[in-house]
C-alpha cells in the first residue's frame, strides 16, 4: 500500500522560505507523477505544482518564480522549495501520487498524504 507523508511545514514571516518534503513508501517514486496541492480555510483545494513521471514540471501561476518542485527518486522523496512566501500561501499543503495521469485535477491522484501546515504572517 502506497503511503505519503509530508513534512517541513511551519510558521514563517512574509518573505521567508520553507522546504516541504514528501516521502513515498510502499512503491517506487519514479513510477508516479507527484502533485503538490494546498487548501486554505474556507477555500477549495488548489494545485500548486506538478512533477510528472515524464519529468515535466508545472506550476500554478500564483507560485511561479517563487516555488520550485523537485524529486529524488533514489530517496523516494519529492520536495517543494517555497521562497518569498506571502500571506496568501497560508494553507495545508498535500502531496499526492498518480500512477498514470499528470495534471492539475486532483481526481488524477490516487494516493494522498495527510498534509503539513504552512502559516505565513506579517
Amino acid at each position: 500500500q502506497v503511503q505519503l507523508v509530508e513534512s517541513g511545514g511551519g510558521s514563517v514571516q512574509v518573505g521567508g522560505s520553507l522546504r516541504l518534503s514528501c516521502a513515498l513508501s510502499g512503491d517506487t517514486l519514479s513510477d508516479y507523477s507527484i502533485g503538490w496541492f494546498r487548501q486554505a480555510p474556507g477555500k477549495e483545494r488548489e494545485a500548486v505544482s506538478l512533477l510528472c513521471e515524464s519529468y515535466d514540471i508545472e506550476y500554478a501561476d500564483s507560485v511561479k518564480g517563487r516555488f520550485t518542485a523537485s524529486r529524488d527518486n533514489r530517496q523516494n522523496r519529492a520536495y517543494l522549495q517555497m521562497s518569498r512566501l506571502e500571506i496568501e500561501d497560508t494553507a495545508t499543503y498535500y502531496c499526492a501520487a498518480s500512477p498514470s495521469l499528470c495534471g492539475f485535477k486532483s481526481s488524477f491522484y490516487r494516493f494522498w498524504g495527510h498534509g503539513t501546515q504552512v502559516t505565513v504572517s506579517s
